[in-house]
């Protein structure tokens, strides 16, 4: 890539701050130009009986809470986006992985894939993407203030699927949020 698709101007390869990995950055209007595949992976962090949550610190959705989840990288499994995505996000460290959904979101040309995953411990702290990182039980989940309605599905049927003791796959559609 040699120009921003926002103002033509020239972009040069660098490591934007806060980031880990060489980008396309806009010399003028400073835009970050990411080639990421459309697919989003996340994990539901469990310990116990509670979930691990992230209050965004980032757009869009500031301010709200969510699963560890972000773009996969290119050279790396979906679940090992999973795990790096709940390193980034929550400081906090999942093994035993098992696919749990994958949920199309096609208005926004993105595929969410999640996991379900065990905490090593209940050691977390918010990353550089996080306002506040949390251990919540199923009633404590501040369900009015979940950032994605694909989060909302996700532990809607996560809590559906423990209350029966048994997890399965699912696969479902999205549709854009109401405002």
């Amino acid at each position: 890539m040699k120009f921003c698709s926002n103002c033509a101007s020239t972009v040069n390869l660098s490591i934007p701050e806060g980031d880990t990995l060489p980008r396309h950055v806009c010399e003028n209007c400073g835009a970050i130009h990411y080639q990421n595949p459309k697919i989003v992976a996340g994990c539901i962090p469990m310990w116990e009986d509670r979930v691990l949550l992230c209050k965004r610190a980032i757009e869009p959705r500031f301010g709200k809470w969510t699963l560890p989840a972000g773009f996969m990288e290119n050279g790396e499994t979906v679940a090992q986006a999973a795990v790096r995505e709940t390193i980034e996000e929550a400081r906090a460290k999942v093994v035993g992985l098992e696919l749990y959904g994958l949920f199309n979101i096609t208005h926004v040309n993105q595929v969410y894939i999640m996991f379900l995953g065990d905490l090593v411990a209940p050691s977390f702290a918010a990353g550089h993407e996080s306002l506040e990182v949390r251990l919540f039980t199923e009633n404590e989940i501040p369900w009015d203030e979940l950032a994605f309605p694909v989060i909302h599905r996700t532990l809607d049927l996560f809590i559906k699927d423990r209350r029966l003791g048994s997890f399965g796959n699912h696969m479902f559609d999205i549709e854009p949020m109401k405002r």
